[in-house]
């Protein structure tokens, strides 16, 4: 017990200083973008005016309620104050909303198309992996370069060959969106039924690719398992197989547990590429809209998610690897 409080002390000391320094980037990046954003709202308020002087006390307004007239360390100590009470502050491009107000109307789209993805993709990759590893021949030869060839597609390119084939040439599937423009979001089955299919392509290409990359890395994971001492003597002292594969395929899955938390951690910025092909409004079209707009607020909330949500991933799996993997257990002994 006395080794494995060293053992989680460790991780949670390395957490804290992962989070901090994440911290500090998130606010420091953005705000190092070229440009001035407040001068970019002040033109579209000031559109038509000619007055030099008014133009410039609109300016002088907003620098002073967004505090892009303070030094940096001065708005670091406000987004600190602010962040303690939950408050992220305005959007500069889509003032007057509040950060809040549009990432709680974005990053609910995101959770729902990235989590199932990521959930199937995982169970099927790694049991066409499995099956590969352990049947061989030519299941294996058939899946092994299918696998590494979608694997190896880039994000746009699967979502752009999916919107080619399945809504350009068959015309099956919307290709942009999260429901009709012509509709308004209500729990009518007219607008559910429009998410559904507005769904399918972007669902689809995430879940291809994840697919892909499981069942490479579950058949390897299984093929050295298979080929350890203990499954040879195992399997000379007469254990029958099945109970063997049992072990082999529990080990093998250990690394694939802490790709699946880092995917469900990384989750909410993993659809960027999808939603910007397809048009979808989760957070991954936001981040895009508020790095071309320079909107620090919203960036810097939105990556702050994404950093939490993979460092308490980690961070998990990190602990509870520490209580079912009997290595970190023999290394807390010593």
């Amino acid at each position: 017990m006395k080794g494995y409080r060293r053992y989680f002390l460790n991780k949670l000391a390395w957490f804290l200083v992962t989070l901090i320094v994440g911290f500090l980037l998130n606010f420091i990046l953005p705000r190092m973008m070229p440009g001035d954003p407040v001068a970019l709202i002040v033109s579209h308020m000031a559109q038509g005016q000619s007055n030099a002087s008014g133009v410039q006390a609109i300016y002088q307004q907003y620098a002073e309620l967004f505090g892009t007239n303070q030094p940096m360390y001065v708005q670091f100590f406000i987004y600190l104050k602010n962040v303690a009470r939950g408050d992220f502050g305005f959007s500069f491009s889509q003032y007057p909303r509040s950060v809040a107000d549009v990432l709680s109307a974005s990053i609910w789209w995101t959770i729902c198309l990235q989590f199932p993805a990521i959930i199937v993709g995982w169970l099927v990759g790694n049991t066409l992996g499995a099956l590969a590893a352990y049947l061989k021949g030519g299941f294996d030869k058939v899946l092994m370069p299918l696998s590494i060839f979608i694997s190896n597609l880039p994000a746009f390119g699967m979502a752009v060959i999916l919107m080619v084939i399945f809504g350009v040439n068959l015309k099956w599937f919307p290709t942009s969106g999260g429901y009709g423009f012509d509709l308004i979001p209500t729990l009518s089955l007219q607008f559910m039924w429009s998410v559904i299919v507005h769904y399918q392509l972007p669902f689809w290409s995430i879940v291809l690719i994840a697919i892909g990359g499981q069942a490479i890395g579950m058949r390897s994971m299984s093929i050295y398992e298979l080929n350890a001492d203990y499954v040879k003597y195992s399997r000379f002292l007469g254990i029958k197989d099945n109970k063997i594969v049992m072990y082999v395929f529990r080990n093998a899955m250990l690394p694939q547990i802490t790709g699946l938390a880092l995917s469900v951690g990384t989750m909410v910025g993993g659809a960027l590429v999808a939603e910007i092909v397809f048009s979808y409004p989760g957070l991954g079209s936001t981040l895009l809209n508020a790095v071309m707009g320079q909107d620090y607020p919203l960036l810097s909330a939105a990556t702050l998610i994404v950093t939490l949500m993979v460092l308490t991933a980690n961070f998990a799996i990190e602990i509870i690897y520490g209580f079912i993997d009997p290595r970190i257990k023999a290394a807390q002994a010593d």
